[in-house]
């Protein structure tokens, strides 16, 4: 265990500051892509705390460097602001003494105050890391996000990258260690449609998407052992009334894996499928809308110290044994061009990306131990 005296007494001295960051921070709507409030609200925390430098990037991530001279090299701690809800406006939060109830409580906004909270210790104290520190707080996480924020910072310093940390998600025991792929498609499928009764026998674009999802669900995933592969259709619309024979119909589609050949054989197997109702004569458009990669090349001895201290942490801090895992995650893109990466949570909650979605206050000062005692390994004694 790498924590002092002195960083309990900081940590439990700040929990109802903490709580109130949390707050804060669910007041101002972030859906993917349009994070810019709650990044100016992050970019000015950072100032008042005492960090130089900060900035919002082209991408909404709000980059906080420390004791990152140029061309040394870094470590980045990471959490995203992005919620999975569209909303622009405030969404409500209620808490009875046990938990906080907000949509994105806790995935990610309370393990982006942790990680802000644990950072500003790091600078009052002068303490000085073994190599430059990123604090981020990164857009784009969610959904369509498609990773943008965390493609961006990696774009930007991935060639001075050595690691990557990042904060999400409601589980301390949980490593997420290994990258899930994803394609994500909206396909569209057009007929001639025409009145139910008039034109009956003219080929309706529902009953072809239907028979194509049909055709999709009867795939067997490819098998690879310690490998997972999934599919799913997420959401159908078309038609135009119930005496219409439908013109158009869509779905969107997606498919994962945590392995990069398995990911393959599932696009070839989507491809296929398509052009088979193409040579039926049904007029198919596809449109990617969404990519997150596997994990590419990482230098397997250096990924494995990095998983090795994240363990020693869950051990010594909570008390059991963690449990590595496959996830999607901004882990993805650094994994995928070889930079050592792990997702670890700072927080505890429930019901994560549906409106009810809760926080442990519990949690929070074991969070805070947490995330203070890996990050510590990092700064010199």
């Amino acid at each position: 265990m790498r924590l002092t005296q002195d960083m309990q007494d900081y940590l439990q001295g700040s929990q109802e500051e903490l709580k109130q960051l949390i707050r804060d921070l669910c007041a101002i709507p972030a859906p993917s892509r349009h994070e810019e409030k709650r990044a100016a609200f992050c970019r000015d925390w950072f100032a008042a705390a005492g960090f130089e430098g900060v900035y919002i990037d082209e991408a909404l991530n709000v980059v906080c460097p420390y004791c990152a001279a140029e061309e040394a090299d870094l470590v980045v701690f990471m959490a995203h602001t992005d919620t999975v809800f569209p909303d622009l406006e405030p969404m409500p939060m209620r808490e009875d003494g046990r938990k906080m109830y907000c949509p994105g409580v806790c995935d990610d906004t309370g393990n982006l105050a942790v990680m802000m909270l644990c950072a500003r210790y790091f600078l009052r104290r002068g303490l000085r890391p073994g190599q430059g520190v990123l604090f981020v707080a990164n857009s784009c996480e969610e959904g369509l996000g498609n990773l943008k924020g965390s493609g961006e910072i990696v774009r930007a310093f991935g060639g001075r990258i050595r690691e990557l940390i990042s904060f999400d998600g409601g589980s301390f025991h949980r490593i997420v260690d290994r990258a899930v792929g994803s394609h994500r498609y909206r396909v569209r499928v057009r007929t001639e449609g025409g009145h139910s009764y008039a034109a009956f026998g003219n080929r309706n674009a529902i009953r072809y998407l239907a028979s194509l999802i049909d055709t999709l669900y009867a795939v067997k995933v490819p098998e690879k052992a310690g490998c997972k592969t999934t599919y799913n259709v997420g959401l159908i619309s078309g038609g135009t009334s119930v005496n219409t024979i439908a013109q158009q119909a869509e779905m969107l589609y997606e498919y994962r894996s945590d392995d990069r050949e398995c990911l393959e054989a599932m696009r070839r197997i989507f491809e296929s499928a398509v052009e088979t109702y193409r040579a039926m004569g049904v007029e198919v458009e596809v449109e990617r809308v969404g990519e997150r990669p596997c994990a590419g090349n990482v230098d397997a001895q250096a990924h494995a110290r990095l998983i090795r201290r994240a363990e020693e942490s869950i051990r010594a801090i909570v008390g059991r044994e963690p449990v590595r895992l496959s996830g999607s995650t901004d882990c993805n893109i650094p994994l995928s061009v070889g930079i050592p990466a792990v997702c670890l949570s700072a927080v505890t909650g429930a019901r994560m990306h549906t409106r009810e979605e809760e926080l442990d206050l519990d949690s929070l000062l074991e969070g805070c131990r947490l995330t203070m005692d890996f990050m510590a390994g990092y700064f010199v004694p």
